[in-house]
């Protein structure tokens, strides 16, 4: 009996998708775990496989059309059989609507169609902003990698989009040439508003733009941030440069690659550019990741930055008025919102406590001894963490405004200081991982927020936030939830102080810890109950391997 594929919810904010490619059409036989077709949320583009057996024989849309969440997406049944009543029935039971043209019309071409009355987003040719993050609203051109009358193929790069929380490719999902810019290199649209077309030579554009303008979704006027008025000259430092790989890049733009081979070679870190892929249409599949074998890398040339390039020197003369206004990232403006919600919106409250923490600095000498990832003392406070967390639901919980959600899974975000401001990347399910495992995670995700490559499932889904700046000589602290989380802990530095132990004075080994809860969610019994248990973790490690 055929069945209905319905569009999937790839993403906890996707409403739609749109089909960059189909990888089977009608009447071809599908497997199980056949690659079905590729499809662009809000997020990303991702892959959609078969979960059954069949021959393919309907598909809601063709390539580069857009698809509600729960649309009919396709059909699978056996060869000949009829489906029309499957497709009315995921249609209203109504044959789809056909649009009304005038008889004045010539031709039935898009630009005919009155401009104040076009719904671009339904246009094949529009590209409109998407929203690359949970929290984003508007993106930052960085940079066009296609210009004007240039060619355009699926999966090429059309531009970069700086975000609130990076920097992202946006690859084109279609084939055409570029007509049309929404925004130049530095200017700003909001999510859903024009950002370009991609069509046919010559094609006229002009009812697309203006119905993009008296709809409200035209090209925002902001300006490109321009050099800041100043007296003062700010030196800028030289690019780094490495020396080339000693690989052949086999793929170029966009790779496909099935999920598991994907998973498999995030975790061994293999550049998938340089498998080759031995599935239809050059597809990378496990087979092709576990005989891959890297070639030798030829040793990175970096050059040493000079310490004024992070922190210049200005000379400015006695007397005289010397600034620079900055204009304001995406990132910060977003940690300026949320933050200052959070805090004046949930009542807070902080709990602090000592921390003895004279067996933890023992321990972890004797475990970095033999392991062969260094083990941080922030990677032991997220281990004990996550096993106080278990211990103690009410603390994991969320607010949700109408309900509190209690989290009995423990997902913790690590608080990561970027040059443009903070990212939180998730050690998801922590609780079940070892101090090598947590600690190769937080390395791996601090290097990712540096370079601007975390991905949005990086750092959606935190129960619970760690924020420390021990490391920078910082005591003690208190910090803001990051909402929706009902808790943060801020974690200080181990401090060596005078101490009574057994009715004597002693040189002791101190970390001071700070939980911030939302009163909403978390009373101050619970709170304290929580960093008892904590502290006794960190006082007996061993207690963290029972």
């Amino acid at each position: 009996m055929a069945e209905a594929i319905l569009m999937p919810r790839l993403s906890d904010t996707m409403t739609e998708g749109v089909i960059a490619a189909w990888h089977k059409q009608v009447g071809d036989s599908v497997k199980k775990g056949d690659l079905l077709a590729e499809i662009e949320t809000d997020k990303a583009t991702m892959e959609l496989e078969s979960y059954q057996e069949g021959v393919l024989l309907h598909i809601g849309t063709a390539a580069g059309g857009k698809l509600q969440v729960n649309d009919l997406l396709a059909i699978l049944g056996k060869a000949g059989e009829d489906v029309s009543a499957l497709i009315a029935q995921h249609s209203g039971g109504a044959p789809a609507p056909v649009a009304v043209v005038s008889a004045e019309v010539a031709t039935p071409v898009v630009t005919a169609t009155v401009s104040a009355g076009l719904d671009i987003s339904t246009l094949e040719e529009v590209v409109l902003m998407p929203r690359l993050s949970d929290t984003m609203t508007e993106g930052v051109i960085a940079g066009w990698q296609k210009q004007v009358g240039d060619s355009v193929k699926k999966g090429d790069v059309l531009a970069d989009i700086e975000t609130d929380k990076a920097t992202m490719e946006l690859e084109s999902y279609k084939d055409g040439v570029l007509l049309y810019q929404g925004a130049k290199a530095g200017e700003k649209i909001l999510v859903n508003d024009l950002l370009c077309i991609i069509g046919k030579p010559g094609q006229n554009i002009t009812d697309i733009v203006s119905a993009s303008k008296n709809m409200g979704t035209a090209v925002p006027a902001a300006a490109p941030a321009e050099a800041p008025a100043s007296n003062t000259t700010i030196p800028t430092s030289a690019p780094v440069t490495s020396a080339p790989v000693v690989e052949t890049v086999v793929n170029e733009g966009r790779i496909f690659a099935s999920p598991l081979a994907k998973k498999i070679a995030t975790e061994k870190g293999i550049d998938l550019r340089f498998v080759k892929g031995s599935g239809d249409n050059g597809r990378i599949t496990k087979s092709d990741i576990d005989g891959y074998t890297p070639a030798t890398a030829a040793t990175p040339v970096v050059s040493a930055p000079a310490k004024a390039a992070s922190a210049p020197v200005v000379s400015v003369p006695a007397g005289e008025l010397s600034f620079v206004d900055t204009p304001v990232s995406q990132m910060r403006k977003v940690i300026a919102r949320r933050l200052s919600e959070s805090l004046f919106t949930a009542p807070h409250f902080y709990l602090t406590m000592s921390i003895d923490m004279d067996a933890a600095v023992a321990a972890r000498t004797k475990i970095n001894e033999l392991a062969k990832t260094k083990i941080s003392f922030n990677d032991m406070v997220l281990k004990a963490t996550a096993l106080s967390l278990k211990q103690h639901p009410k603390v994991n919980s969320s607010w949700l405004g109408d309900s509190i959600r209690t989290n009995y899974h423990v997902n913790i975000g690590v608080a990561v200081a970027v040059e443009e401001g903070l990212l939180v990347p998730v050690v998801r399910f922590a609780d079940g991982k070892s101090l090598s495992q947590i600690g190769a995670e937080v390395k791996d995700f601090a290097q990712k927020a540096k370079d601007k490559k975390l991905q949005p499932s990086d750092w959606e889904g935190s129960t619970f936030t760690i924020s420390n700046l021990g490391m920078f000589g910082i005591e003690e602290f208190t910090a803001i939830i990051n909402p929706p989380d009902a808790c943060i802990l801020a974690v200080g530095g181990i401090s060596q102080v005078p101490v009574v132990k057994n009715g004597q004075v002693v040189p002791g080994n101190v970390m001071k810890l700070t939980l911030s809860c939302d009163h909403r969610v978390v009373d101050g019994a619970t709170g304290a109950a929580f960093l008892q248990t904590l502290k006794s973790m960190l006082e007996e490690p061993l207690r963290m391997l029972v």
